[in-house]
C-alpha cells in the first residue's frame, strides 16, 4: 500500500530521493506501524517531535502501535525553536 511521508526540517534530509517539497509517495507493508516507516527511512526517532497522521496529532510514545492505511499522509517534525 502507499502513504505520502511527509518531513520537516532537518528530518527532510530522510527522504528519498524522488521526493518533492518536503514529501514523497513510499510503498509500506500492510501491517506497518509509524515507528516501521521511520526505522525503515532511518529517520532518528528522537528526533521525531510532532507526528501527525492525516492532520490528527499522534504522540510518539504510540508510534510503535499506530497503524497506517493505503493513501495516509503522515507528517513529522523534529523539536524547533523560535524566537
Amino acid at each position: 500500500m502507499n502513504i505520502t511521508l511527509k518531513l520537516y526540517a532537518s528530518l527532510a534530509n530522510c527522504l528519498p530521493a524522488e521526493a518533492r517539497k518536503n514529501e514523497a509517495v513510499i510503498e509500506i507493508d500492510a501491517n506497518a506501524s509509524v515507528r516501521d516507516v521511520l526505522n525503515a527511512h532511518n529517520v532518528p526517532f528522537e528526533k521525531c517531535h510532532l507526528i501527525l497522521i492525516n492532520g490528527v496529532f499522534s504522540p510518539p510514545s504510540s508510534a510503535q502501535q499506530a497503524r497506517l492505511n493505503d493513501g495516509d499522509a503522515l507528517a513529522v517534525w523534529p523539536p524547533v525553536a523560535g524566537g
